[in-house]
């Protein structure tokens, strides 16, 4: 039985390789397990999720690829700031079947379209964040304790931070002991009014005994009461495993970068945060001047 499909698209150069990986990266992909022989070199990003489409009659947009996105403008936004596309990449349009799309032609290889539903048209409008913020400041808790994996979850979550247009100057990492100490970090950093989120990285081997329950129940419930005592995201990224193999999967081979979601978590829950206070100010009532 068929247990996935991969579709295969050959660069034509070294150099539009390491280009198309590169966007693919700053849109948010999950890298794949990447490959390399004598003859060639792969990577793959995994798509969460997928379809084969069958069409009979004229095709729903042109393109090698159709990619969905969440926010078709922030997509177009981050090509167009690559220069990968230059001239290649086209306006956002409407299609017959109530969406929206756009091509961009990256490095002369590839003929992508991106596309959305139109959600103008749709009897509800659903509020979303970016995966691209600017200005906003992030905090990284992380532990010490199995820092053979944590520094691999601090990394991942820096290079999301850099990709979703975050400095330096405004990330700030903070170390504890063990992931036990994480949540209290999270929520005296949070509680400064200095971040617009905080990023929680750690890990949790199971042992022999049963105090790894307990001390997961309490992390993890620690993390959730900082973002809600404090109103600023704390976004979880303390990884729980059986064994060490768990945890290296986890933190950068077959199962991505836990570190790199969570903070890509963050990052979207600024932007959301950014759109909720924009609407709610657009929709306060003017007051009526005294006389």
């Amino acid at each position: 039985m068929i247990r996935s499909i991969t579709t295969v698209k050959l660069a034509k150069s070294k150099s539009d390789f390491a280009k198309l990986s590169a966007l693919f990266d700053a849109l948010g992909f999950e890298r794949g397990k990447a490959w390399k022989d004598s003859r060639s070199e792969g990577a793959p990003w995994l798509a969460p999720v997928g379809s084969i489409e069958f069409v009979n009659g004229k095709a729903p947009a042109e393109g090698d690829l159709l990619v969905e996105v969440n926010d078709l403008e922030n997509a177009r936004a981050i090509i167009e700031k690559s220069k990968l596309a230059g001239s290649r990449l086209s306006k956002i349009q409407p299609t017959h079947w109530k969406s929206r799309y756009f091509t961009a032609e990256l490095a002369k290889t590839i003929k992508l379209t991106f596309w959305a539903f139109d959600s103008r048209k749709s009897s509800y409008q659903a509020t979303e964040g970016d995966l691209h913020v600017e200005g906003a400041r992030f905090a990284i808790v992380v532990s010490r304790f199995n820092q053979f994996i944590t520094d691999r979850l601090l990394q991942g979550a820096i290079d999301a931070l850099h990709r979703s247009g975050t400095k330096d100057a405004d990330i700030e990492i903070v170390r504890v002991p063990g992931a036990f100490e994480v949540p209290i970090a999270a929520r005296k950093l949070a509680l400064t009014n200095r971040f617009d989120a905080v990023i929680c990285l750690g890990l949790l081997m199971r042992g022999e005994t049963s105090n790894y329950e307990h001390i997961s129940d309490e992390v993890a419930r620690g993390i959730g009461r900082a973002a809600q005592d404090s109103g600023v995201p704390c976004a979880y990224g303390v990884l729980t495993c059986d064994t060490l193999e768990q945890a290296v999967d986890r933190a950068g081979l077959k199962h991505g970068n836990k570190g790199f979601e969570a903070a890509i978590s963050a990052v979207e829950m600024v932007s959301l945060s950014r759109k909720i206070a924009q609407r709610k100010s657009e929709r306060k009532p003017a007051r009526k001047a005294k006389r």
